[in-house]
């Protein structure tokens, strides 16, 4: 699962209003959250399903083929939510005997036959109705809805909407739609039988084995997983997709995409096959499923899904050449559920507390995949970036990678499961080396493979590869909570010609770490690896020839903590120009902001970034200069000039425009022009912006040209004031993510909080569905991310209040458009129950 998250300028909004009346839980009874026990082993799930597009029902048979676990038993538990039963049998041979059940609390309980013991199968016939519309369990953080079958559009009313059929099975939402045990730690093979309208096309788990055309214009397609896996991965999709074909050795991979963005499937999807073989290799075992899909769903209740051999995503991976030609935002995810076809399908987190086994090695498998592909600049700049949200979230301190105590189990979906415990695999790599590393990793699945594990299976593998006890690292790590939160200094002494490097740590629990030290003498540095132990304060001593002229601590980059880190501008410019490392180059160039303009070191530091080799640097740069400053542009003019016009990188072409943009001045308007048609969306957006910068009043002229789809939050900051002032419609739904959010984008940049405030509005005083629904969506992401914020939650419901009311205004004015605007009504009715 890659669990849809909101950009860190708006998350960090969200934190910080009203921190301080976060919910008290500290005198909460725990509750231990327990493995569930096996009672009974799943064997085989036999499917035959057809559905109800007008009720937005599923008919279901189901043979479930099971046997006690290890102790006898005469009766058959399963999870079955939201569902009428028809009738339950014992199915011997094809010979069905009925057997006693009882239906209540989302349980049904089956009766069997008689006494059975361990091994003895037994196989079991239900006939029933999913109502996914009757599910009662709620949605979470990571995934907003947990009704498990979704119809899109099933009546074809909404003619912007494809008529789509998905389903969401993590965590237990399988059983909304077949009966089953709905836990981590059952696995089972499966087949199922799914009669369709013939215009469409479906995706399930594992192979098409065959295909009828039905009377009636149906046709029944019988898919079959030969390989147990876990019930919450089992998957169904139904629509009118385009099937793009690619392969990895013999074994099929398949682009399910929306027809109209078929010409781009392989720009999308198209380095899959190299993933493949990359992670295969990597981790000396290969992709161990028949087959690899992928398929994309609208209104997906998160970010995207590993169901085995058919990943779901949601339709943000819907990219046009503008796009994907900055960057293919979705990279990173179709890495992360690829590779949860070793960690979280192959082998499986056991519960949902132990999600770490799953998650962390996803979203570590992305900064694999980056330094692979891309480099280790890039895999570095990612995790740093991953990192830092987990850092700047202080709801997260107090919370363990592995938690047996948590409220809902929605809840380990988090910062800490996914960006956290990706930085902590990097730490145990640079540790270990990357041998051992990746041996351990191949132990873990082999030892594992189509069974289930928990953290201390994974230690066992690492110890028995590495022939290191580490305890001490899980410990801390993976059974504790929080991060090293580290300041440091250094005294000189000039008779031992030694200098004294001081380690302290500032947080309750204290941790110990192996620790990169740069001590830098006559100008270059020296590296020293020490170990820190858990005390408030160690120093260590190097020889030196004279006063260090800087130390920089976490030299390496790969320590996750919270480093006090003070420099002055001089300093900065040493470790930026002596640093390989990227994040010793980035930390030195963000230091300097508050003395950009001030300093002539600072200014040599942004001319030495602007030539860095990669790109984020260059770009990170370009956002820190002013050149309306006259030191600065000459100094830095000439080469922001040809990096607006030559850069390889159109993200850095398109910051480089800004940078010019904020001098107005006339001389720049031949490179803007051009950036005006060109194909990347960063770039000309910029140079339109620059452009109306100059003069306004081509604002109108030149609105054909914006289109913020699946826009950056940069863009959209840039263009929501140009949108709003001048009324350009067409981009009113993709304004929806500081629409929604503008009571809070007002603390933190008052201006654009009051144009979103406009913005906003203007969405409640027309009659533009996706517009609303494309805000009530975001809200539904946000709303478990301030969870712990009443005063956050609020004031999402006064402004959603304020939006009614102008829609009930607006519905008394246009009686005729009634239809459009009571939907609007309900979407923002139904968004206002769900914060209360």
């Amino acid at each position: 699962m890659k669990k849809a998250i909101l950009s860190i300028a708006i998350l960090g909004v969200l934190f910080s209003v009203n921190v301080s009346a976060q919910t008290d839980t500290s005198g909460r009874e725990k509750i231990y959250r327990a493995t569930h026990t096996k009672v009974t082993e799943l064997k085989h799930t036999k499917l035959k399903v057809n559905f109800d597009y007008q009720k937005e029902q599923m008919n279901g048979e189901e043979w479930l083929t099971a046997s006690p676990y290890f102790y006898p038993t005469n009766e058959l538990i399963l999870d079955a939510k939201g569902m009428l039963i028809h009738e339950v049998a014992l199915d011997n041979n094809g010979k069905k005997s009925p057997l006693k059940y009882d239906y209540k609390d989302e349980t049904l309980k089956i009766s069997l036959d008689k006494t059975y013991q361990k091994n003895q199968d037994y196989t079991i016939y239900i006939k029933y109705t999913a109502r996914p519309n009757e599910v009662k369990q709620k949605g979470s953080m990571a995934i907003n809805d947990a009704k498990g079958l979704y119809f899109i559009n099933p009546q074809g009313t909404e003619p912007d909407m494809p008529t789509q059929i998905w389903t969401q099975g993590e965590t237990e939402s399988s059983s909304a739609w077949f009966p089953t045990i709905d836990k981590p730690n059952q696995k089972t093979t499966q087949e199922i039988y799914m009669t369709v309208p013939d215009k469409y096309v479906t995706l399930s788990n594992g192979i098409l084995k065959d295909s009828q055309k039905e009377s009636n214009g149906l046709r029944t397609d019988h898919w079959v997983m030969d390989k147990r896996h876990s019930t919450y991965l089992f998957f169904m999709g139904v629509g009118e997709y385009s099937i793009v074909k690619d392969k990895w050795k013999n074994i099929p991979v398949d682009y399910y995409i929306e027809k109209e963005y078929e010409p781009y499937a392989k720009q999308i999807y198209g380095n899959t096959p190299e993933m493949i073989e990359f992670f295969s290799k990597k981790m000396n075992y290969d992709y161990p499923w028949a087959k690899y899909a992928q398929i994309s769903g609208r209104n997906y209740v998160s970010g995207a899904m590993e169901n085995t051999t058919a990943t779901l995503h949601g339709s943000d991976i819907l990219q046009k050449p503008g796009q994907l030609i900055d960057e293919n935002k979705w990279e990173d995810t179709i890495a992360h559920e690829l590779f949860h076809h070793w960690f979280g399908d192959l082998v499986t987190a056991e519960s949902w507390s132990n999600l770490t086994v799953n998650e962390s090695f996803a979203n570590y498998s992305e900064y694999l995949w980056n330094e692979y592909k891309y480099g280790k600049d890039q895999a570095d700049y990612h995790l740093m970036s991953d990192v830092n949200m987990y850092i700047h979230n202080p709801s997260d301190f107090k919370k363990n990678l592995v938690r047996f105590n948590y409220d809902s189990r929605e809840d380990v979906f988090d910062l800490v499961t996914y960006q956290k415990g990706g930085g902590i695999l990097n730490m145990l790599r640079s540790y270990l080396g990357d041998d051992a590393f990746f041996a351990g990793m191949n132990d873990y699945l082999k030892t594992n493979e189509y069974q289930n594990a928990e953290a201390h299976q994974l230690r066992l593998s690492f110890e028995k590869v590495s022939g290191k006890d580490l305890n001490w690292f899980f410990n801390q790590w993976y059974f504790g909570s929080g991060n090293p939160k580290v300041n440091y200094s250094f005294t000189f002494e000039p008779v031992k010609k030694q200098v004294a490097v001081t380690i302290n740590q500032t947080q309750d629990q204290l941790f110990e770490f192996p620790l990169a030290i740069d001590v830098y003498d006559n100008g270059k540095p020296k590296r020293y690896n020490v170990w820190v132990n858990a005390e408030a304060k160690n120093t260590f001593n190097f020889d030196v020839s004279k006063a260090p002229d800087l130390v920089n601590i976490d030299a390496d980059g790969v320590l996750l903590a919270d480093i006090t880190d003070t420099k002055t501008p001089e300093q900065n410019l040493l470790q930026f120009t002596n640093s390989k490392e990227f994040k010793s180059r980035y930390k030195a160039l963000t230091g300097i902001k508050d003395q950009v303009g001030k300093s002539p070191a600072a200014t040599k530091l942004l001319a030495a970034a602007l030539k860095d080799p990669f790109f984020r640097v260059r770009i990170k740069a370009l956002e820190l200069m002013d050149l309306t400053n006259p030191e600065q542009l000459k100094a830095l003019g000439a080469e922001v000039e040809k990096l607006a016009a030559n850069d390889p990188k159109t993200l850095v072409q398109a910051a480089a425009i800004g940078a010019l943009a904020k001098t107005k001045d006339k001389k720049y308007l031949p490179i803007f022009e051009k950036g005006v048609n060109a194909v990347s969306n960063a770039v000309k957006g910029n140079s339109l912006s620059a452009i109306l910068g100059i003069d306004p009043s081509r604002a109108n002229s030149l609105a054909d040209k914006i289109d913020l789809d699946g826009a950056s939050d940069e863009l959209l900051a840039l263009f929501l004031p140009v949108v709003v002032k001048n009324k350009i419609t067409s981009q009113m739904p993709y304004i929806a993510p500081l629409a929604a959010f503008y009571p809070f984008v007002k603390f933190q940049n008052p201006e654009l909080g009051k144009t979103a405030e406009e913005g906003y509005n203007w969405i409640m005083s027309s009659d533009n569905l996706k517009a609303v629904e494309s805000i009530t969506k975001m809200l539904g992401y946000a709303k478990n991310q301030m969870a712990d914020n009443p005063q956050a939650k609020m004031m999402i419901v006064q402004m959603l209040k304020d939006g009614l009311n102008k829609k009930m205004e607006l519905l008394k004015q246009n009686p005729q458009n009634a239809a459009s605007i009571n939907k609007q009504i309900d979407a923002l009715n139904k968004s206002i129950e769900s914060f209360k």
